[in-house]
């Protein structure tokens, strides 16, 4: 019984990772209102030079284009100047594909919130089981939790450290190959001298995205750590009282 419940902890972790993944992408997307990482790139890759817009005219297009993505925005449409004269800045091809990543994005947030409900119904069955169970250790859960997140962190580390080096070693191909893999159709290959969404987010913008994403899954996922591990000591120091 006692390494069943060890399994039980250790997937109830895994997918306590899983929640931290997809909402560390939530925050390196979402997380400043103002969208200064997305400016600091249009800077960075001189994006209001190669589509001949102002600053203030990418952000307006930015704004929309991410409320679209998360739902508060039905139509991707976008009048503005740009090329020297005023136009639609979406064409039909990005439309299409950004209606792929919306789902892809809002079912990701679906399923990263039903985990979040199934996680902490695991969580209350193991602290019922524990009172109920006669002789139980107070420590049991704290260290069990602790051992099993270690567990889950540990092949989350290795695997974050292996992307990482092929990320670095040839983006291209892995960004490819993330597209070949969530989608089933070529919307995404795009030419840069005929679409402008693509020229506002080069693929140079898309690497720094996922370098951001990975720093802050690493961070809380070191966090998460930490509180596990400050569980641990407290629940551990209680017993010995």
């Amino acid at each position: 019984m006692r390494k069943l419940r060890m399994a039980g902890t250790v997937t109830a972790m895994f997918l306590l990772v899983m929640i931290i993944l997809i909402t560390s992408f939530q925050i390196a997307i979402y997380g400043d209102s103002e969208y200064r990482f997305y400016e600091k790139e249009y800077r960075k890759y001189r994006v209001t030079e190669d589509l001949h817009m102002s600053m203030e005219n990418v952000m307006k297009v930015t704004d929309y284009m991410m409320d679209y993505l998360i739902g508060r925005e039905e139509v991707l449409s976008v009048k503005t100047e740009v090329d020297g004269r005023r136009q639609d800045f979406f064409n039909e091809q990005d439309r299409l594909h950004m209606a792929d990543v919306r789902k892809l994005f809002l079912g990701g947030l679906k399923i990263r919130n039903f985990l979040v409900v199934f996680v902490a119904a695991l969580f209350l069955l193991s602290l019922l089981w524990k009172n109920r169970k006669e002789g139980q250790k107070e420590r049991d859960i704290g260290n069990q939790c602790f051992r099993a997140y270690s567990i889950s962190l540990g092949v989350f580390l290795l695997t974050i450290t292996l992307l990482a080096v092929a990320v670095s070693v040839d983006f291209t191909a892995c960004f490819t190959l993330f597209h070949e893999l969530f989608f089933s159709n070529d919307l995404w290959l795009f030419d840069p001298a005929s679409d402008y969404m693509i020229r506002m987010l080069p693929e140079g913008f898309f690497a720094d995205m996922v370098f951001r994403i990975g720093g802050i899954f690493l961070g809380i996922l070191l966090g998460v750590w930490v509180l596990f591990y400050l569980w641990k000591r407290y629940e551990n120091y209680k017993e010995r009282l």
